[in-house]
């Protein structure tokens, strides 16, 4: 039977989540993440008969050696420190606490693969597989040419309204993390084919319903990330691409295929929103590996 976590505790985490929405706009999710990171910290300090406040360095490196030896990987413990990190700092920003136990504790060492790249050929068969007949793959076709004309993360898609949408200037206007607003171009075949869409699939899926929705499920509300994966994994599957893709795909190949036709890397941040240029460095990797693949394959002294 798991330890019950104190009710000090409990304040605790309830404080310092609420205070990083209150400075970083967090989403629902990663609230949610933190919240859950610190509320298993708390039931194992629990079964030692300590608190999240009482936790020493060695008691918070015996935590995350357990979390490794019962199986968790090298990412999840780096995300867990992390979570950590923020908290104690927290505590001792207000006064609650007089040392970070964290202090010394070095991250673990996390490999980043590099994300599957689509070629622009694979691009357009994944593109080209919805039938556009069938109302709902004429939906998929939209949402596939939208993710990859912009560059969106799955939950800025999914979520996009009608009021986000201009079309007349071609650009959709997204609230991405933080909070923080940008306007993305989308270019001329995905604004004709929302066009098209938007009179014939999605007014047929609608039906009589009225809501500022762009990509309807099939009850008329707003499509879950999980069903948008699946609906792409059916597509990849028919048009023979083996590659392991998921919505995050597209952003990818987007980012890569811009730097790979001569963009500028600021340009590239700009328009996936990232906060800080290293987040977007790790598309130069993939851009340089397939311009070196290219080189070897057709240069005479490649």
């Amino acid at each position: 039977m798991a330890a019950k976590i104190s009710g000090r505790d409990n304040e605790l985490i309830d404080r310092f989540v609420d205070n990083l929405w209150l400075e970083s706009g967090l989403s629902a999710n990663t609230q949610s993440a933190y919240r859950t990171d610190l509320q298993k910290l708390a039931r194992w300090l629990a079964m030692q008969n300590r608190n999240l406040q009482q936790a020493s360095r060695n008691e918070l490196f015996s935590y995350l050696a357990e979390q490794i030896r019962t199986g968790a990987k090298s990412t999840s413990t780096a995300r867990n420190l992390s979570t950590l990190r923020k908290f104690y700092r927290y505590l001792v920003r207000e006064n609650l606490l007089q040392e970070d136990p964290t202090l010394n504790i070095d991250h673990p060492k996390v490999s980043k693969p590099l994300p599957a790249a689509l070629t622009e050929i694979e691009v357009e068969q994944l593109l080209a597989e919805p039938d556009i007949e069938d109302p709902i793959e004429h939906r998929d076709m939209v949402m596939l040419e939208v993710l990859y004309a912009s560059g969106l993360r799955v939950s800025e898609l999914v979520s996009l309204e009608l009021q986000h949408i201009n079309l007349r200037q071609g650009v959709i206007r997204i609230t991405g993390k933080g909070g923080k607003e940008r306007l993305v171009p989308l270019g001329d075949p995905a604004v004709e084919r929302l066009l098209l869409y938007l009179k014939t699939a999605r007014a047929e899926l609608m039906g009589s319903a009225s809501s500022p929705v762009v990509f309807p499920s099939t009850r008329r509300q707003f499509m879950t990330r999980q069903t948008f994966w699946h609906r792409i994994k059916l597509y990849a599957q028919r048009s023979g691409i083996r590659k392991n893709i998921t919505p995050h795909t597209l952003r990818h190949a987007f980012a890569t295929h811009l730097l790979n036709n001569g963009a500028d890397l600021r340009v590239v941040q700009l328009l996936l929103g990232h906060s800080d240029l290293s987040t977007t460095q790790i598309y130069t990797h993939i851009a340089k590996a397939r311009l070196q693949n290219l080189h070897a394959e057709h240069h005479p002294r490649g």
